[in-house]
């Protein structure tokens, strides 16, 4: 019991807080490289020279490289997510308001941070699935659209399949004007946005238009 408490409570940091701040210098190590370097320079042991921390220590929160790097991943697309829809919902005004603040939020924090742009958009074919899982966003803004549109649309809503089909073209659209925006960014966030959202309203009321008697 004695070896336990010990364990649990070192200077007064418990063992699940030291393995916390443990796991997130190692993640914001892996950032870091492969933001600066690229994912084929994120290796267990530059990771945690970086970090200050011994192996074990990198394997007490991960199994391989490989899971790292899904973490970071997924840590850079909640981020994301987390602007764009905050920017989308709290922004007043009509939905093409909203939509641009939400496109101006996501891709002003990709432009911002040179760093998540790599991971974002970088070439990850070196490691197994990991372009697969990076290209779920899509799949999660596609239900987030789903989620949130009666909020943002009153009550002038397609029914759910015609819905669904709206949000899977709006999104995957969306997704190749970034991708093109991010090899070649000629216009600003905003005004990229501005684009953006203007072209998802021509297909809200080419939806609503195929869906007259929707919200009547």
């Amino acid at each position: 019991m004695k070896r336990q408490t010990a364990v649990r409570d070192y200077g007064g940091i418990s063992a699940a807080d030291r393995q916390a701040e443990r796991r997130r210098k190692l993640l914001t190590a892996g950032r870091r490289i492969w933001g600066e370097s690229g994912v084929t320079e994120v290796t267990v042991r530059g990771v945690c020279a970086a970090a200050g921390l011994i192996p074990r220590y990198f394997y007490e929160q991960f199994p391989n490289r490989e899971a790292l790097l899904f973490a970071i991943a997924d840590e850079v697309r909640d981020d994301l997510l987390e602007r764009l829809v905050d920017a989308g919902l709290n922004t007043p005004g009509a939905l093409v308001d909203k939509l641009r603040a939400a496109l101006t939020a996501f891709l002003e924090a990709i432009d911002a941070d040179p760093h998540v742009h790599r991971i974002v958009a970088g070439d990850v074919s070196s490691v197994p699935g990991l372009a697969e899982h990076r290209a779920q966003i899509l799949d999660i803004i596609t239900e987030l659209v789903m989620r949130y549109a009666p909020d943002v649309l009153d009550d002038d809503i397609p029914d759910p399949d015609e819905l669904r089909r709206g949000a899977l073209f709006m999104v995957g659209g969306m997704n190749q004007l970034i991708e093109a925006w991010l090899d070649d960014p000629r216009e600003t966030p905003a005004e990229l946005a501005a684009i953006g959202a203007e072209l998802c309203i021509a297909v809200v009321r080419g939806v609503r238009l195929e869906n007259p008697s929707a919200g009547s």
